[in-house]
């Protein structure tokens, strides 16, 4: 619903501070010499035959040193005679079709030119068998394939909880099951556990195809790799569920469970899977989604949608109020296929609608508690990925001061509006601490 009443709403805002949170954060990796260290583990365990293809599936996340990894791992197999190609391996993304994936890796610096490997892509499956009720799909260029490689981050996925979530196990499933798997797991996740449907195809998968490694990626709290592990496809498993936990330790939080306002300047697919991560935020408008306690946040107003999310509004839903300029940058067809093929509608129903910032915020504090501007809490970020450095309210400070991994900044700072009533954002990502 778009909202323009023409009625002049006041907008009193409190002051905010800029908290700095702190964080204890993985060392950065040399990423090139940790393949070449796990390298050297792994391949006298691996069945390699010369000219022997094989399909390196590539996700459509936005990960660090992603091309830098998947070009290693490349000259890796060429240097024990195979002959590695590049596939999509991201379910319904890219609207869907084999020249849209296509693009997307090309988006995320993933080109023949860039990894030294040519990149085929298809939406064919090939089904192979069922498991507990659970049909197996994977793509048909990795079943035709002598070996399969997933590359892909690991971290907490939006929509359940388990041992495994977002990585290896769940790009098979999902990811090299092309838009048939994705949109049949996601069908089946309204009647059945999800984490069972995903981990229970993932492993099958995993036994059934002819996966030769992993690699998985985990990155620290400032977007770094920190950790990257190979592990044959019958150590995958364990070795997931190992760099889940370290993952998990490095998931950034906001620094407090109560909030009354949260403002996020961006969202997108590029940020989350679910463009507002439902692990930071605690909302999931999924049917099956995973239920979290903390943080309870009464309202969300999120400002924009990123560049690199490629219209995909997917998880607007989760936010009470935007803005038309992040409306009209939604492609409504590609949204439309992400959420029918996760069978969650919710996530793209796009909140009230306003024509600038001032508005939007006027407006969510009509439906606030009865408060004022010493005690309402309100809290400013980037986006749910960037929170080592945030802003919060005055009413937000007295939880605040009293916890030791934070540093309170001594600036009293203004939200202003423009000419056009958008924010002038004083968001910055150092800390102007004592």
């Amino acid at each position: 619903m778009i909202v323009n009443s023409g009625m002049a709403v006041e907008c009193k805002l409190p002051w905010m501070r800029i908290i700095h949170q702190r964080y204890d954060v993985p060392s950065k990796i040399d990423v090139l010499a940790e393949v070449d260290r796990e390298w050297l583990q792994l391949k006298d365990g691996l069945d390699l035959t010369k000219g022997a293809s094989v399909a390196v599936g590539v996700g459509s996340r936005g990960i660090t040193d992603l091309a830098i990894v998947v070009r290693a791992v490349v000259a890796k197999l060429k240097e024990a005679g195979c002959r590695p190609f590049i596939i999509p391996a991201m379910g319904s993304h890219g609207g869907a079709t084999a020249a849209g994936q296509m693009e997307v890796l090309r988006s995320r610096g993933i080109t023949e030119e860039s990894v030294g490997a040519p990149i085929r892509a298809t939406m064919d499956v090939i089904p192979v068998g069922e498991i507990d009720g659970i049909p197996l799909f994977i793509d048909r260029l990795a079943q035709e394939a002598d070996g399969i490689v997933p590359i892909n981050r690991i971290k907490p996925h939006t929509n359940f909880i388990g041992p495994t979530e977002s990585g290896l196990i769940k790009m098979l499933a999902i990811g090299m099951g092309n838009q048939i798997g994705a949109e049949h797991y996601h069908r089946l996740s309204v009647v059945r556990d999800q984490y069972t449907i995903i981990s229970s195809a993932g492993k099958e998968l995993l036994k059934r195809c002819r996966v030769l490694f992993g690699v998985g990626l985990v990155e620290n709290q400032e977007h770094e790799t920190a950790i990257l592990k190979m592990a044959l496809a019958d150590e995958i498993e364990a070795v997931e569920t190992d760099l889940l936990k370290m993952a998990r330790a490095c998931l950034p939080t906001l620094p407090m469970d109560e909030i009354d306002l949260l403002i996020i300047d961006e969202m997108g697919k590029d940020i989350s899977g679910e463009g507002i991560d439902p692990n930071v935020v605690g909302r999931d408008v999924c049917s099956y989604g995973a239920k979290r306690t903390w943080p309870k946040i009464t309202r969300i107003f999120v400002r924009d949608l990123t560049e690199g999310s490629e219209g995909s509004g997917l998880g607007i839903g989760q936010a009470d109020f935007t803005t038309q300029r992040l409306v009209n940058k939604i492609d409504f067809q590609v949204t439309s296929i992400n959420c029918l093929t996760s069978c969650c509608p919710e996530s793209g129903m796009v909140p009230l609608t306003y024509p600038n910032d001032r508005d939007a915020i006027a407006a969510a504090l009509m439906t606030l508690r009865p408060y004022n501007l010493e005690d309402v809490r309100i809290v400013h970020i980037k986006n749910t990925l960037e929170l080592m450095s945030v802003l919060a309210s005055q009413g937000c400070l007295t939880d605040l001061e009293s916890k030791p991994d934070l540093e309170i900044g001594t600036e009293n700072l203004k939200l202003e509006f423009d000419r056009s009533g958008n924010l002038i954002t004083p968001q910055s990502t150092q800390c102007p601490c004592s």
